[in-house]
């Protein structure tokens, strides 16, 4: 038992150490953890939205709303080291200037960011600023946590339901497929917060399904499958989405209640 607590620890780490800027050491790392930390994602999702949320209640109390929110972003994205934005801005740039198959992985790969990566990232940072600026004060912390834990179980089903399609690539080590008890763990920690959200979260959870049949439909079709920027993509699409329901949830109940 002690055996087995032991792993579990050391592959949330491995999650923490390759999702996040946190310093990890390991008396012996393998590269075959990462797979195994896939149930961990979004219990790291839990933890990166934990610290936005307590960063964005910190700099409410001596700032305006909106600059609290800015500062809560820029917080998360200096915790990940701009993981996923990098990934949706990528996937943007290799789905809108590439043809066919090779063309757009090709653009993927390069590090340069095009328009397209530009005014996609642009557009989804905007949004995200502006809705949670729009949401009730006491809703943000809890919807950045079930944002970012629900967004990046998002992520982990696509694995679940797809391939990897790059013979290398940092997120080679992730290709393998999901147990079912790993999808049940990540199943877990990926809606837990949803307990705390209330009604609003189910009905939030509309945009967010159908975005991600949108864009997993959209990557099978243009690539057949995946790749790490593409996972990046999906948690920043999902996230965004999840907020977007949050506020249509909240704008109906004023509207006809």
């Amino acid at each position: 038992m002690m055996r087995q607590l032991q792993n579990q620890w050391r592959y949330f780490l491995t999650a923490v150490m390759f999702f996040t800027r946190v310093p990890v050491r390991f008396e012996k790392f393998e590269a075959s953890d990462l797979n195994r930390a896939t149930r961990f994602f979004p219990l790291v999702g839990i933890f990166v939205g934990a610290i936005a949320a307590l960063a964005f209640w910190i700099f409410q109390l001596a700032l305006p709303l909106e600059t609290a929110i800015i500062l809560s972003m820029a917080t998360s994205v200096l915790l990940t080291g701009a993981f996923h934005e990098d990934g949706l801005a990528d996937a943007i740039d290799g789905l809108g200037g590439g043809w066919e198959r090779e063309q757009v992985l090709a653009i993927m790969v390069d590090s340069r960011i095009g328009s397209y990566g530009v005014i996609g990232l642009v557009l989804v940072l905007l949004t995200k600023y502006q809705v949670l600026s729009s949401l009730n004060v006491l809703q943000i912390p809890i919807a950045l946590i079930a944002a970012h834990a629900l967004s990046r179980w998002c992520a982990v089903l696509v694995m679940a339901t797809q391939h990897y399609v790059k013979a290398e690539g940092k997120s080679k080590p992730l290709a393998t497929q999901l147990s079912r008890l790993e999808l049940i763990i990540a199943t877990f920690f990926g809606l837990l917060p949803l307990l705390f959200v209330g009604t609003a979260g189910l009905v939030a959870l509309l945009p967010v399904f159908f975005v991600w049949v949108w864009f997993s439909l959209k990557i099978k079709r243009r690539i057949g499958g995946y790749t790490g920027d593409c996972l990046g993509a999906m948690q920043q699409l999902t996230e965004v989405s999840f907020y977007i329901g949050l506020l249509a949830s909240a704008t109906l109940l004023v509207r006809f209640v």
